[in-house]
C-alpha cells in the first residue's frame, strides 16, 4: 500500500463499524495516524483499534456524540493532545431513518438534521479552526439525491444540504488552502444498509447499477484515499458520485 499519508493525522468519525471503519483501515494503510470516533460502541471501536496497531499502524479511539457541537469541539481538541495537529477530517456519522411523508414524525427530522447536518457543518467549522495548511475535508452525501425514492425524503434532504455547504465553503477553505469535498456512495453493503431488506430488494438495487452488485466498503475506502491525498489538491467543492454508475 502507498504510504503518501505518512505523518498526517485524520479524524473519522463514525469510524467504528461500516464504511468509516474502512475508510479508517484504509488511511492507515497509507501511514494516517487516525482517530476512530464513536458515539456508543466503545468495543467496536477500540477493536478497529487494535486491528489497526496489529498491522503497525498508529490509532486512538474519542468518544462524541457528533450532534452537539460541545463534544465535536473537545474531540478536535483531544486530537491535537494526542497526535499533535489534524490534517484530514472525514465526516462520515450519519443516520437513516426512512418513512413516507404521511408517517414521517417531528423526532424522526430533527434526530436526522441534528447528526447529518449540524454534526457535519460544525465539525467543518472545527476543521476550519485545526487543520493544517494542505489539509483535506471529506463529508458524505448519498447518490440517493439523483433517485427519486419513496420514504428517503428527510434522509436525502439532509445530505442536499451536506453537499451544498461543502460547495458554498471552498472559497473559505481555500483561503487557509484545505480542500473539502463530499462523497456520494450509492448502495453498500454494510450490516445497517443489509438490514430488513429482502433479497429481492437487494437484487433490485444490484440491477440498478453498471456492474450488478452492491458497493462495498472498500470501494467508498478508495475514493475516500483519493480525496485525502496529494493527488487531489486541485480538486474542492466538488460531490463525487461513488456508486458504480447507480445514477
Amino acid at each position: 500500500m502507498n504510504q503518501n499519508l505518512q505523518g498526517k493525522v485524520a479524524i473519522i468519525t463514525g469510524s467504528s463499524r461500516g464504511i468509516g471503519r474502512s475508510v479508517a483501515e484504509r488511511l492507515a494503510e497509507q501511514g494516517a495516524a487516525v482517530i476512530i470516533n464513536y458515539s456508543s460502541s466503545p468495543k467496536q471501536a477500540e477493536a478497529v483499534v487494535q486491528g489497526i496497531q496489529g498491522k503497525g499502524g498508529k490509532a486512538a479511539a474519542l468518544q462524541a456524540d457528533i450532534s452537539k457541537p460541545a463534544q465535536i469541539e473537545q474531540l478536535f481538541k483531544d486530537t491535537k493532545e494526542l497526535f499533535g495537529k489534524i490534517d484530514i477530517v472525514v465526516n462520515n456519522a450519519g443516520i437513516m431513518i426512512n418513512s413516507l411523508i404521511g408517517a414521517a414524525t417531528e423526532e424522526e427530522f430533527d434526530k436526522q438534521f441534528a447528526i447529518n447536518v449540524k454534526g457535519t457543518y460544525f465539525s467543518c467549522q472545527q476543521a476550519f479552526f485545526h487543520l493544517e495548511e494542505g489539509g483535506r475535508v471529506i463529508n458524505f452525501s448519498t447518490s440517493v439525491n439523483g433517485q427519486m425514492f419513496p420514504a428517503y425524503s428527510i434522509y436525502a434532504g439532509t445530505k442536499g444540504a451536506v453537499e451544498q455547504f461543502t460547495r458554498q465553503l471552498a472559497k473559505e477553505f481555500g483561503a487557509k488552502g484545505i480542500t473539502i469535498n463530499a462523497v456520494a456512495p450509492g448502495p453498500v453493503a454494510t450490516d445497517l444498509f443489509l438490514e430488513g431488506k429482502s433479497e429481492a430488494q437487494l437484487e433490485g438495487l444490484k440491477k440498478a447499477n453498471a456492474f450488478g452488485r452492491l458497493g462495498q466498503p472498500e470501494d467508498i475506502a478508495g475514493a475516500v484515499s483519493f480525496l485525502a491525498g496529494e493527488e487531489s489538491k486541485w480538486i474542492t467543492g466538488q460531490t463525487l458520485r461513488v456508486n458504480g454508475g447507480f445514477i
